[in-house]
This record gives structure tokens, sequence and C-alpha cells, in this order.
């Protein structure tokens, strides 16, 4: 698969994924208060079914693109140090595999019963920040250098 295609999969996953946390986070969070319980809980597991089955797909061409996207600049992640690119790139690479062990860690808190409202309000919070620091260290590879 040509770079160029795997570039545009990358950044169209990437902002269905970005665009997904954005709702769940400052919309949904403010609602959620609005609305009260009663209403919001059927409208959440109704979200929720829709966002697994959805995000599924998402999150695997987010990191597959994403893998391939790493194979073609496998010389400058080789020696992370060596450059502006390859830093803010492998800092990049960090925070993802860091939002893959936090969405584990949600599968993991939902499949035990231990998720919390105010658990599960965090991580997404946790989430959201991360992947806003994804945003900036990619323009930021092409942007800054030192």
């Amino acid at each position: 698969m040509s770079y160029s295609l795997l570039h545009v999969v990358h950044l169209l996953a990437a902002i269905f994924f970005i665009g997904t946390l954005f709702v769940e986070v400052m919309l949904l969070g403010r609602v959620r208060q609005q609305l009260g319980a009663e209403v919001m809980q059927p409208l959440d597991k109704a979200i929720g079914a829709r966002s697994r089955v959805v995000l599924h797909w998402v999150v695997l061409f987010v990191y597959g693109a994403g893998i391939g996207l790493a194979w073609y600049h496998r010389q400058a992640l080789a020696n992370p140090f060596a450059s502006s690119f390859a830093t803010l790139l492998s800092l990049k690479i960090l925070l993802a595999l860091g939002v893959f062990i936090t969405f584990g860690l949600v599968a993991m808190l939902l499949r035990s019963g231990r998720m919390t409202p105010a658990r599960y309000r965090r991580i997404h919070w946790a989430i959201f920040v991360q992947m806003i620091g994804i945003v900036l260290l990619a323009k930021g590879m092409f942007y800054l250098h030192w």
C-alpha cells in the first residue's frame, strides 16, 4: 500500500476516533448532568453498544495504518534522538501505545464490573488528552525543528 493511501486512511480514522471522544467528553458529559441518569442510562447503553462496534473498526484502521506508516519511517525510528522528526514521531507512538493500553484497561474494568461512572469519565478525559497530544505531535513533526 502506498504511503499516501496509508496516510489518508490513518488521518481519517484518527479524525473519527478523536471526534467520537470529543462528543463523549465535551458534549455528552454536560448533557448527562442536565438530563439525569434515568434519561441518559438507556442512551448511554445504546451509544456504547454502537460505538464499540464502530470503534473496533476505527481502531483497526488507525493502528494498522499507523504501523504501516511507522514501517516507512523505520530508519528514523531506529535512532529516535537523531532528529526532531524522529523524536516527535517516537513520542507520538508512545502516546498511541498509551491510548491502546488505556482502552485495554477500560475493557478489563467493564468485564470485571469495576467500571464506575466517575472512573469512566476520568479515563475518557485521559484518552482525550492523550489524543490531543498525538495530534499536536503529528503536526509538530513537520513544523518543529531543532
